[in-house]
């Protein structure tokens, strides 16, 4: 009998078959491949080294419907190099309670709203796919285009790759954009085969050259706090911590915050 392919499963395939091409096959020990590589493993040797059947591994880089266990996952994370965040990627996408409802919000919920507005710093509020549903007047002083932006277009990664102003506020773009990325596909994870988040890459793919190039790269990484620098249109260079809180009465929202870094005081710490 031959297995149906899935959307979570073809995601899952595609994110193991980019992984197992990029491998380091000098720290598994492993001899040259073809031609001389030093990445990359068949899927031959990624069944072999993680104690499982070729055609095992095959469906699930096929996207079969298949029921892996977590010992079994485990053991082609720990071949394929795979860090916490993929792992867990791969455990989400693979688990049998994999599928998670996807909560449509029109706006951002009022106490929420209530709850950026009394914040001194850039603030806002996304859903799963990133869509802003709410920000508050710092955020609208930082990025001021927010305020006159069709509904349709305000989506946080897209805004990313495709907003040219966004663009010149960021002076290290290209490293702000694959971390929004990876963590985008690390939060999104199984709802990443829905309709509503399909549109969204499906968009993007369409329309910017930078977001098919890093998309391809499959990257997975977890949120973490860390500083980010802006290029303010009139203000100039600012510095913020950039935070996250996901609401426990609403955990599809989070609360994206913008913390002003403050120089400290000479001769303290």
């Amino acid at each position: 009998m031959i297995r149906p392919r899935t959307p979570r499963g073809v995601q899952l395939g595609e994110f193991l078959a980019t992984k197992r091409k990029a491998v380091d096959r000098e720290g598994l020990g492993l001899p040259s491949g073809s031609r001389r590589s030093t990445t990359g493993l068949s899927r031959e040797e990624v069944a072999i080294l993680a104690g499982m059947s070729v055609s095992w591994y095959t469906w699930l880089e096929q996207g079969r419907d298949i029921n892996a266990s977590r010992q079994v996952l485990a053991a082609v994370a720990r071949v394929l190099q795979l860090t916490s965040s993929e792992a867990e990627y791969v455990f989400a996408l693979a688990g049998p309670h994999a599928d998670l409802p996807t909560v449509e919000h029109e706006m951002a919920p009022a106490h929420l709203q209530r709850l950026i507005d009394a914040l001194d710093y850039p603030a806002f509020i996304v859903d799963s796919a990133w869509e802003i549903l709410g920000w508050n007047q710092g955020y609208e002083w930082l990025y001021g285009p927010i305020a006159t932006l069709p509904t349709a277009q305000r989506n946080l990664l897209g805004l990313v790759y495709t907003d040219p102003r966004l663009r010149e506020m960021l002076p290290d773009w290209e490293a702000d954009s694959r971390a929004f990325m990876a963590e985008f596909r690390a939060e999104s994870g199984v709802r990443l085969s829905s309709a509503r988040h399909r549109a969204v890459i499906e968009r993007l793919l369409a329309q910017s050259e930078d977001f098919k190039r890093q998309w391809a790269e499959q990257s997975v990484e977890r949120f973490k706090s860390r500083l980010r620098t802006f290029v303010h249109p009139q203000d100039g260079v600012r510095v913020f911590e950039h935070h996250r809180l996901v609401p426990s009465d609403a955990t599809d929202l989070h609360v994206v915050m913008y913390v002003p870094v403050v120089e400290p005081v000479a001769g303290t710490r």
